[in-house]
C-alpha cells in the first residue's frame, strides 16, 4: 500500500468513525428514552450502550473487511478460502465482545468516580455515540489490515479488560485468596466465563493467522506441519472455552481438567510453532529461556515459599505466556512477507 492508498484508507476511516458516531447516537436516542439513568447498576446506561457499541463495532469490521479485502480469496483453493472466512467471522464476534466489555468496564470505573451521576436520554445517546465511534473506528481500522501481532495484542487487551471487569463485579471480594476460577461464580460470573469463551475463540484465530504467516514463509511443502500448528492453537482455544462454559461450581473435575489441558496445549503449541521457524531466531530463544527461568522461580515462590496464593501464580503464568506469544508473533512478522500467498494445493492432505 503506497502513500496515496494509506491516505485514502485514513480518510475512509475518519468517515466511518463519523458514521458510527451518528448511528450510535440515533440508536441511543431510540433505546434510552425515559428517566435519567446512572452509569452503572440496574437500569443503567452501561448495558444498552455496550450492546449498541458492540453491534456497531461488529458491523464496522464487516464493512471494512468487505471494502479492503474483497476478492482476496478468489484465487485461493476452497480450504484456504474457508479458513479465511471462518477467521473473519470469529474476529467479528471478538470485536463486538471487546467493545462491549470495554464499555462495561468504563461504566464501572466512571460510576465509582462520579457518584450519583445520571444522564437523560440525550446525554445517554451522546455517550452511546462516543462509545460507538471509538469501537467502530478500532474495528474498521482492523479491517483495513490486521496482522498476527495485532491479534496477540488484542488477546492481551481483551483478557485484561474482561478480568478487570470481572474483578469489579465479583460476588466474593476475597476471591483472590483462592484462584481466578472464583471469578466465575455467582450471578456476576458471566463476565469472567464469557471472557474465557471469547478468549478461546481468539486463541484459535491467532493460531489461524500464525498458520497463514507460516504458509507465506514456508510454502505448500510445509502445509501438513502448519496444519498441526493451527490445530494445536485451536485445541488450546477450545480447552480455554470449556473452562468458561463449565464453571467450577457446575463441574469441578471438568473445569480443572480443561484448565490443565489449556496450559499443556499452550506449551505444546508454542514448542511446535517455534520449531517451525528457521533458526530458531535469537530473540525468541533468549525470550523462551528467560521466561522459563522466571516461571520456575514463580512456582518456587508459590510453593514451598508461600509468598502468594494460586491466584498470583496463575497471573504470572498467563502473563509470561502472553509475553512469549507477543515475542513469537513479532519475530514472525519480521520474517514473513506482507503479500498473501495462494496455495497451489486443492486440499491439505494431498496436492
Amino acid at each position: 500500500m503506497d502513500t496515496a492508498d494509506r491516505l485514502s484508507a485514513e480518510t475512509r476511516t475518519v468517515w466511518a468513525t463519523a458514521l458510527c458516531l451518528a448511528v450510535g447516537t440515533l440508536a441511543g436516542l431510540a433505546l434510552l428514552q425515559g428517566p435519567p439513568r446512572p452509569l452503572t447498576g440496574p437500569g443503567s446506561l452501561s448495558q444498552p450502550v455496550a450492546v449498541i457499541a458492540a453491534v456497531i463495532a461488529a458491523a464496522a469490521f464487516v464493512v471494512s473487511t468487505l471494502q479492503h479485502r474483497r476478492g482476496e480469496t478468489d484465487p485461493m483453493p476452497p480450504w484456504q478460502t474457508a479458513v479465511s472466512h471462518i477467521s473473519a467471522v470469529a474476529l467479528t464476534v471478538v470485536f463486538a465482545a471487546v467493545t462491549a466489555l470495554g464499555v462495561l468496564l468504563a461504566g464501572l470505573v466512571f460510576g465509582a468516580g462520579l457518584h450519583d451521576f445520571t444522564a437523560p436520554a440525550l446525554g445517554g445517546a451522546l455517550i452511546a455515540g462516543v462509545a460507538s465511534a471509538i469501537g467502530g473506528r478500532f474495528a474498521y481500522s482492523a479491517g483495513v489490515g490486521l496482522r498476527t501481532r495485532d491479534l496477540a495484542a488484542l488477546l492481551f487487551g481483551f483478557l485484561t479488560i474482561g478480568t478487570l471487569f470481572a474483578m469489579g463485579t465479583a460476588a466474593d471480594p476475597l476471591w483472590w485468596q483462592q484462584n481466578f476460577s472464583q471469578l466465575g461464580l455467582g450471578v456476576g460470573g458471566w463476565a469472567f466465563n464469557g471472557t474465557l469463551i471469547v478468549a478461546g475463540l481468539l486463541f484459535a484465530t491467532v493460531g489461524s493467522y500464525i498458520g497463514r504467516d507460516l504458509h507465506r514463509l514456508l510454502g505448500d511443502a510445509a502445509l501438513q506441519r502448519i496444519a498441526v500448528v493451527v490445530l494445536l492453537w485451536a485445541a488450546t482455544g477450545l480447552a480455554l472455552a470449556v473452562v468458561g462454559f463449565v464453571p467450577i461450581e457446575r463441574n469441578r473435575v471438568v473445569h480443572w481438567i480443561a484448565a490443565v489441558a489449556t496450559l499443556l496445549l499452550f506449551a505444546l503449541a508454542a514448542v511446535i510453532s517455534a520449531r517451525a521457524l528457521p533458526g530458531p531466531p535469537r530473540a525468541l530463544l533468549i525470550t523462551t529461556v528467560g521466561l522459563g527461568v522466571l516461571l520456575v522461580g514463580a512456582v518456587v515462590l508459590h510453593w514451598p515459599v508461600g509468598l502468594y496464593s494460586s491466584t498470583g501464580l496463575e497471573a504470572i503464568a498467563v502473563g509470561l505466556g502472553l509475553v512469549w506469544m507477543t515475542t513469537f508473533v513479532r519475530v514472525l512478522a519480521v520474517l514473513v512477507p506482507d503479500l498473501p500467498r495462494v496455495s497451489a494445493r486443492t486440499t491439505l492432505l494431498k496436492g
